[in-house]
């Protein structure tokens, strides 16, 4: 158990907590939820014991083994399956000392080393690291690259494969899910729910906390407050005590019946059946989602497009990618009230196609028809780097349309958490968050009739992520949206494009179908147009079981190879357990020959856990392949 008692904690002179408390239980999985800058990543420092608190007790067992997520990953020439094994320090120190005593001959000390070899499980470390880069989405070809090679948020992959792989008792993940695609997201997921020690995790991503924690801690006027159940059931919990602020709670019931008023009396008029269905579904959502954040800072919203053309751009044989296609042949057309997510896995194109399109890149292949008024709204990660460092965000603004009275300006930027000196502030001093929101600012401000959104949730709070949300919602224009979270997918957005292998098509199905895709490789979810074949006949049938054996076959004999690898390893591991029994084997005259023997039966006994888990792991291959075949 961890205990925090009457934490006070001071940054510089604004006080973080005052007085809070916190009892963290051994096997819990706990979300951290607060904004920006209220000490969240603070309290992860505390917990790994890397800063000192003002007052109170922190009580933390000896024994807990505490791994963390680092945030920063400096440039160097280690190969990336090094990198990550690195993350695993007692293995390292074992390996260390082995490498010394093998040099001096040591035979005590190399018997001894061998037993906690084993015991860290260190015959099957590599295999390990590579389970955990190929699940946060590297390729084999990655895995001798060195850590240069990478990008930043790659760099931040391997650090997240680092702290998995460290044996640990209390792991802190800091925004783990934010350089994931939607596939090492899901991946990340089912890795969490099989870990078994305590998970303490920093997350804006409320469907991922949904799935994973059972407990949220709050920061709540400088205190922690900790909601029994996940991110939804705390939603519901703040409701209650929020909706008992009656004037707040008025004020939605206002705002509902208004939108009911004007869906009843606008939903059969052709000219504003358009906005009816928009606030019909705005209601619908506002229900579920809007109590809890009656008190968020944030509410703003897109400024009205000065046209909406009916058709914004059209895709003729579009091919888009660097060098090489990354996709060809695509023929897509985007009307003005298109909403469209991407979908595929991680370096098949989503980013490459969104540069395309704002005309960052030229396509490889094909055209792109764009409308005369075709205004295009691009938000990615990169465009923080853009911003001017040395201006302020008012003087941003006014570059942008300097006849704008300059209190519009202020008044705009108030909806996004920007006011007072902070408008006239240097844009160097912001955190990341507070520049995210900023870059977020100036494409809200520009009127776009196409908005192109590559994971816009990144470095934004959850009460931020929430009002980009109901923006989105709200905005009655075209969007192409990459995101890996997926409550932002589910509510911003009608239909889904997967690109994958080359190819581009529409997605029939919902999100969840797409996770049974990702997830179960047996899954009758297709991508695309609807293929109609006709059943074969006899002859056909024959010659495609005949097909399907001739598939089988290796697999097969792979099976029975295993099957007297097993065999001749459990003769092995019986001969060195009968000759272990031999009484004389432990006087000082046989030692050598004991080392020995104890350093194979450590080797036999990888070797068997090995081939019996590769063995399992085929013959559930097998029982597949016949199941759909």
């Amino acid at each position: 158990m961890i205990s925090l008692k009457d934490i006070t904690l001071y940054q510089s002179a604004t006080p973080l907590l005052q007085e809070a408390s916190l009892m963290i239980y051994q096997g819990q999985k706990l979300g951290v939820i607060g904004r920006n800058g209220c000490g969240k990543t603070t309290l992860f420092r505390l917990l790994m014991g890397e800063m000192t608190h003002d007052a109170g007790e922190v009580l933390i067992p000896e024994s807990c083994r505490r791994a963390q997520m680092l945030q920063e990953t400096e440039a160097s020439n280690r190969i990336a399956m090094d990198y990550v094994i690195d993350g695993h320090h007692q293995f390292r120190e074992i390996e260390a000392a082995l490498k010394i005593a093998e040099e001096n001959d040591n035979h005590d000390a190399m018997a001894e080393l061998y037993a906690g070899f084993e015991a860290v499980d260190g015959w099957t470390i590599n295999n390990r690291a590579e389970q955990l880069l190929m699940g946060l989405g590297f390729s084999t070809g990655d895995f001798n690259r060195t850590v240069s090679d990478f990008s930043g948020g790659w760099r931040i992959r391997l650090n997240l494969a680092q702290a998995l792989i460290q044996p640990s008792d209390l792991l802190l993940l800091d925004e783990p899910t934010n350089h994931l695609d939607l596939e090492a997201t899901l991946w990340l997921r089912q890795w969490l729910l099989r870990y078994e020690g305590t998970v303490v995790l920093i997350s804006h991503d409320r469907q991922f906390l949904d799935e994973v924690v059972g407990h949220i801690i709050s920061f709540e006027n400088r205190n922690l407050i900790t909601y029994r159940g996940n991110y939804s059931s705390y939603e519901k919990q703040k409701a209650e005590r929020l909706a008992q602020q009656q004037a707040a709670y008025e004020k939605q019931q206002l705002q509902k019946a208004h939108m009911e008023d004007f869906v009843r009396r606008f939903r059969a008029k052709a000219s504003k059946a358009k906005q009816a269905q928009s606030r019909l579904k705005e209601l619908q959502r506002m229900v579920e989602i809007e109590p809890a954040h009656v008190d968020s800072p944030f509410r703003f919203r897109f400024r009205e497009a000065l046209r909406q053309p009916d058709v914004l751009l059209s895709c003729e044989n579009l091919g888009v990618g660097y060098n090489r296609p990354l996709f060809s042949k695509l023929n897509l057309t985007v009307n003005g009230s298109a909403r469209l997510g991407l979908l595929g896995p991680n370096g098949q194109g989503k980013s490459t196609f969104l540069k395309t399109l704002c005309g960052q890149l030229s396509p490889v292949d094909g055209l792109i028809h764009k409308s005369d008024h075709l205004v295009v709204g691009y938000c990615a990660q990169h465009q923080t780097d853009e911003l001017d460092q040395q201006a302020s965000p008012l003087q941003l603004f006014q570059r942008l349309d300097s006849k704008v009275p300059e209190q519009e300006i202020r008044n705009f930027l108030g909806s996004f958490a920007f006011r007072g000196e902070q408008v006239d502030a240097v844009i160097g001093r912001f955190s990341g968050g507070e520049k995210s929101r900023l870059a977020l600012a100036l494409v809200a401000w520009q009127r776009p009739n196409l908005l192109l959104m590559d994971e816009p949730t990144n470095h934004l709070d959850l009460e931020m992520v929430h009002a980009l949300t109901r923006a989105l919602q709200e905005y009655e224009c075209a969007l192409i949206l990459v995101s890996h979270d997926r409550h932002l997918l589910n509510n911003t957005v009608d239909q889904f494009l997967l690109i994958r292998g080359g190819s581009v098509d529409f997605f029939d199905g919902s999100l969840d179908d797409y996770e049974n895709l990702i997830t179960d490789k047996t899954s009758e979810v297709k991508a695309g147009a609807k293929q109609e074949t006709a059943a074969p006949g006899r002859r056909e049938q024959r010659q495609l079981a005949a097909q399907n054996r001739e598939q089988l076959k290796p697999l097969k004999e792979k099976l029975k190879k295993l099957e007297k690898q097993m065999e001749k390893l459990h003769a092995q591991a019986s001969e060195i357990e009968s000759a272990l029994a031999d009484a004389s084997l432990y006087e000082e005259a046989s030692k050598d020959r004991l080392a020995a023997l104890l350093e194979k039966q450590v080797k036999v006994k990888s070797a068997r856990q090995e081939t019996e888990e590769e063995w399992i792991g085929l013959s559930e291959a097998l029982e597949e392949a016949e199941t759909v075949n």
